[in-house]
């Protein structure tokens, strides 16, 4: 297996600086990773250093909580594919979800994957499987396959909980092939990855790619 193709190399520590970037992106360039995911703040001067490779830039959308306004949400996508931006990693509005207010869960999530795919670029729509129950799972896969998202993330990795290679089956369950999934997490190894993977992840995203190698 080419580990490394299914690899986000991912740094989203709040108080990550330039040179942590500087070294992301160097590593991704130089082991072949599929993407680096870091924060809006920093997409521009990862798009710089990684021009002309193959290394996809990816950054986050209303994170960690994802109950940012809808049109806030699209002006940071828009934003975020001015500075260059490949992958868009929007989070879902849990309240809105824990309420059963669906219609503007569909919504929001529509309009994120709109913006995205307007400018060509691929959205990753973010669960966070912990806290919800597998029928809010299912209608929120349902959700992210309606509006033609590219990739279902597992979870955010920052409400105290990690992808698990059951949360993988559940989603692969509901959807198939025809969405591909994100883990975020719960990988020490590269037995841990390969683990992911073989239950249905197409990509994983973790801050210790080297590591794996």
């Amino acid at each position: 297996m080419n580990l490394a193709s299914h690899i986000d190399h991912t740094i989203l520590k709040a108080d990550c600086r330039l040179q942590d970037i500087e070294q992301v992106c160097k590593e991704a360039a130089l082991h072949g990773f599929a993407a680096v995911c870091v924060p809006p703040f920093y997409v521009k001067p990862a798009a710089d250093l990684l021009e002309g490779s193959k290394v996809k830039v990816a950054t986050v959308i209303g994170f960690p909580m994802g109950y940012a306004p809808t049109p806030a949400k699209v002006e940071e996508i828009k934003r975020a594919i001015d500075d260059g931006a490949d992958e868009l990693e929007a989070v879902v509005n849990f309240c809105a979800v824990k309420n059963s207010n669906w219609n503007f869960v569909a919504n929001d999530i529509d309009s994120m994957a709109t913006a995205t795919h307007l400018k060509g670029k691929t959205i990753k729509i973010i669960l966070e499987t912990s806290l919800l129950t597998e029928e809010e799972t299912r209608r929120l896969c349902k959700m992210a396959q309606e509006s033609h998202a590219e990739f279902i993330k597992i979870c955010t990795g920052f409400n105290g909980q990690e992808a698990t290679v059951e949360a993988v089956q559940l989603i692969k369950s509901i959807v198939g092939n025809k969405v591909k999934i994100i883990t975020f997490g719960g990988i020490q190894t590269k037995v841990d990855a390969e683990h992911f993977i073989n239950a249905g992840a197409h990509r994983v995203g973790i801050s210790a790619g080297v590591a794996l190698k």
